[in-house]
């Protein structure tokens, strides 16, 4: 599947993880994000309540169509923040590797694909991700890189998360995209 379409129409995330979307815009165009979610079927946010996937993947497609792909980085960015993830996560790859249970504990309701780290490397400081799911791939590269930028070792001083030219694209319906870590 490509991205923006959900694997399964019963699929819902929970209203938490989308006020992440929210606090992930800029302040200038968090009212255009509320109107463009409400569009899409999502209005009256509560953090227990759960939505349809779709929903808000279409939302997604909207604001990467009129806002651009460097909000929906934003956006990623900012879920680690809000979104339920894994207590008592000390390494990095532990917090790499907490991605995946974080994406499956706030979503329900069928198929929702997956982050998979299939390399680290703790000398070379080098990871690699592969990312199955239905959102864009600003989003999930955001999601790494805040990941990456708060657990990275205190010696490091930069980071870097790079789509792997050499995969597949979502964008050409492709299902994964491979992300090449580096800190």
């Amino acid at each position: 599947m490509p991205q923006f379409v959900a694997y399964n129409n019963k699929v819902e995330v929970n209203g938490q993880t989308i006020q992440s979307f929210i606090k992930g815009v800029t302040p200038q165009f968090r009212q255009k994000v509320i109107q463009i979610l409400a569009n899409n079927g999502i209005s009256n946010l509560e953090k227990l309540k759960w939505y349809n996937q779709q929903e808000w993947l279409n939302a997604f497609k909207q604001i990467y169509d009129t806002i651009g792909s460097h909000t929906l980085f934003s956006i990623g960015k900012a879920i680690p923040d809000s979104a339920t993830f894994p207590e008592n996560i000390v390494s990095l790859r532990d917090a790499l590797q907490s991605i995946d249970i974080a994406y499956h504990n706030n979503h329900k309701g069928g198929e929702i694909g997956y982050y998979r780290l299939t390399k680290f490397n703790e000398l070379e400081r080098k990871a690699m991700m592969v990312c199955k799911n239905p959102y864009p791939c600003p989003f999930d590269r955001g999601i790494i890189t805040s990941i990456v930028r708060k657990f990275k070792p205190v010696d490091s001083l930069n980071h870097e998360v790079e789509l792997d030219k050499s995969s597949p694209d979502k964008l050409d319906d492709e299902e994964s995209r491979t992300y090449l870590i580096s800190w």
